[in-house]
């Protein structure tokens, strides 16, 4: 708008144009002023340190690798005595091989003439194939009352699916553990096995699986109720193309998995119906609160955040608290070493650290205020393990019992059916204990088909 223009303005159209002005100019002030908040944020969201495998709880997937260096030349190593494979104990078949006559001469040699022996194995594998058992029920009409008559069915070898505990249980075995698919076990089973089977076949083996699976994760469950010391996470699964939670519990002597639909608390709620622990182990996510007497958390996870806080700039408390906990474990790996006393007294010493440590002034970063805070409130959960032996100071008994699972997610993107995910769960649940117990996963499923304890009593 021109001069020439507002000279052709009356006053009210003047000054209705002035006040529309001022409220578009405040108008801009306000949004501007949003802006600029909204810059500084993401300012320092650019300024802060990035998120790592060693600073975060982000899994190792995610994190980016450097190229290694090239490789420098090595110095010759200088030779040692060679080792070779230990010969089996109980060979099936020994064969000795000895001379009827001197290959020289041609003279007649006995055992006593060749007392050494050259003893070295060859282990190959026997054809495989399946055991086929044709059942011929037979049946006619007695020749004294006339009615007709069955011969009853051979133990174990009921009518209904020919696939008996063997094929079933490699077949969950296969599937479970080493994630092959439903297509690669009909290959692998018809060229490796020389059986013909099909997916369809491979589902309701699983599918039949559901039912003694279940009954054998059921003891697995109360044993890790009854247990005084419970640690617990969870990862993402997906299930039906939907984001669900695998969640494990576990003791020391039994391992349970369980795959629900949400993240909450209401799913290890569920789980414990009722019991509760001495001792809750688990990392600081809010659904991991409140389901024992008491809490240890897990240190790996602080020390990652006591880490990132560093990186963040702070050279204080993140510092300290940092130091403080790498004492706790050092002193956590010699309990077994250690006297009752002698660990009271580590304890009261660590008390009185974090003490100092806390007593001073917030950080001024964000990832240590955050820290400095967390650990005011959580204090007396830090160093429940040092007294108290049957407690770990890190969960990590939990993420390695989940990193089948995850690596089972990958390769397979999980479950088509909550059945499915339900199988699995039980199965993960048999297996890890199973092997708690000395069992291969191949056993602890055979046991759990076979309705057999999966755990020793004792």
């Amino acid at each position: 708008m021109n001069r020439a223009a507002l000279a052709n303005f009356s006053r009210d159209d003047l000054i209705a144009l002035i006040l529309a002005q001022h409220e578009q100019i405040a108008a801009q002030a306000q949004q501007i002023s949003a802006l600029t908040a909204r810059v500084g944020e993401l300012e320092a969201k650019l300024s802060a340190p990035p998120k790592t495998p060693d600073n975060s709880s982000l899994p190792p997937s995610k994190g980016q690798k450097p190229n290694l260096p090239d490789p420098a030349k090595k110095k010759p190593r200088p030779s040692r005595p060679g080792v070779t494979r230990a010969l089996a104990e109980h060979p099936d078949t020994t064969i000795e091989a000895m001379l009827d006559t001197c290959p020289h001469c041609a003279h007649a040699l006995g055992p006593a003439d060749q007392p050494e022996i050259h003893a070295y194995d060859h282990i190959d594998l026997p054809p495989i194939r399946p055991i086929i058992t044709r059942i011929n029920r037979h049946r006619g009409v007695c020749p004294c009352c006339r009615k007709p008559v069955i011969a009853p069915v051979p133990p174990g070898l009921e009518p209904g699916s020919p696939f008996g505990p063997g094929i079933s249980s490699l077949i969950l075995h296969l599937h479970i553990t080493q994630a092959v698919s439903f297509q690669r076990l009909s290959r692998l089973m018809a060229e490796v096995f020389g059986l013909v089977i099909s997916e369809g076949a491979i589902a309701n083996i699983l599918a039949r699986a559901e039912a003694p699976l279940l009954a054998a994760a059921a003891p697995i469950a109360a044993a890790v109720r009854a247990s005084p010391v419970v640690g617990s996470d969870e990862t993402s699964a997906r299930v039906r193309g939907r984001t669900w939670w695998q969640w494990v519990l576990l003791s020391t002597t039994a391992i349970y998995h369980v795959i629900a639909d949400t993240r909450a608390a209401s799913v290890v709620t569920t789980f414990l119906d009722g019991a509760r622990p001495e001792v809750w182990v688990a990392d600081r996510y809010g659904g991991q609160l409140g389901h024992g007497a008491v809490r240890q958390m897990c240190l790996a996870h602080l020390l990652r955040d006591a880490k990132y806080a560093i990186e963040d700039g702070d050279t204080v408390f993140a510092t300290g608290f940092r130091w403080l906990l790498l004492r706790a474990v050092a002193i956590g790996r010699r309990r077994e070493a250690l006297k009752d006393t002698t660990l009271a007294q580590y304890r009261a010493d660590l008390e009185r650290r974090l003490d100092r440590l806390l007593s001073g002034p917030e950080p001024k970063h964000n990832a240590a205020r955050r820290l400095f805070r967390a650990m005011r409130r959580d204090r007396y959960d830090l160093f429940r393990f040092v007294t108290r032996r049957d407690v770990p100071y890190t969960n990590n008994a939990c993420e390695r019992a989940l990193r089948p699972s995850v690596i089972f997610r990958k390769v397979t993107n999980c479950f088509r059916a909550e059945w499915g995910a339900k199988v699995y769960a039980a199965a993960a649940s048999v297996i890890a204990t199973g092997r708690l117990h000395g069992l291969t996963a191949l056993e602890a499923l055979r046991a759990a088909l076979a309705d057999a304890p999966v755990m020793r009593s004792g």
